[in-house]
């Protein structure tokens, strides 16, 4: 899902930038009022950030500019909320960019805004429905993760097709990017859910906390 350096238009990485920063500043700070807080979520937080390390650094080739693996946002957000995913998102992005060779700093902003963003909120809302309509929370936390990092690549898919429209629109573009994603994504997305829940599952009796949007 990393677009590669150099690979969006430069309007395109500065209009990105500009939409994921707010939102990484704002995840500074509910991360930093969680930690005050409670300084015994300083464990929970490192661990989210390790596994969203560990899962997206787990890269296979995809379409030209771009990378498929898992994303790890969906259990990270269950875990610490939705609002904590952006700066850890960002700095997961920064060092793999910087030192991995993964993603790039001209497409930082558009990652983020697809990792770090969209993913997990969209994990927090099938998490509280999945829960409502009673699956049982290792199941709703396989659901939710899941359905992040489809949705991860859904958005990656839009911003390339954004970039670079089909002859017929973009609404094409997206369909074309999204179906060759689809090829590696939608296994690695069951993946990445079946794992989620495993991990939560294993972890559960550690942690009774809900999950929370701050």
């Amino acid at each position: 899902m990393h677009i590669a350096e150099g690979y969006l238009p430069l309007r395109h990485s500065v209009g990105w930038t500009a939409a994921a920063l707010p939102f990484v500043v704002g995840s500074a700070r509910a991360l930093s009022r969680r930690v005050n807080a409670n300084p015994a979520d300083r464990m929970r937080l490192a661990a989210s950030g390790a596994f969203v390390m560990l899962l997206s650094s787990l890269k296979l080739p995809s379409l030209a500019g771009s990378s498929a693996h898992p994303t790890g946002t969906g259990l990270g957000s269950v875990l610490v909320g939705a609002a904590c995913m952006p700066v850890m998102a960002g700095l997961v992005l920064l060092f793999q960019a910087v030192v991995l060779a993964h993603g790039g700093l001209t497409t930082w902003g558009a990652n983020v805004f697809s990792m770090g963003v969209v993913g997990p909120w969209v994990a927090i809302g099938v998490f509280r429905l999945a829960e409502r309509v009673g699956a049982s929370p290792s199941l709703a936390v396989g659901i939710a993760a899941a359905c992040a990092d489809l949705a991860t690549y859904a958005c990656t898919a839009m911003q390339l097709a954004w970039a670079f429209p089909s002859a017929t629109g973009v609404t094409d573009a997206f369909v074309r990017f999204a179906l060759v994603f689809g090829v590696t994504q939608l296994p690695l997305a069951v993946l990445e859910g079946v794992f989620s829940a495993f991990v939560w599952k294993s972890i559960a009796p550690l942690s009774r906390r809900t999950p929370t949007l701050a």
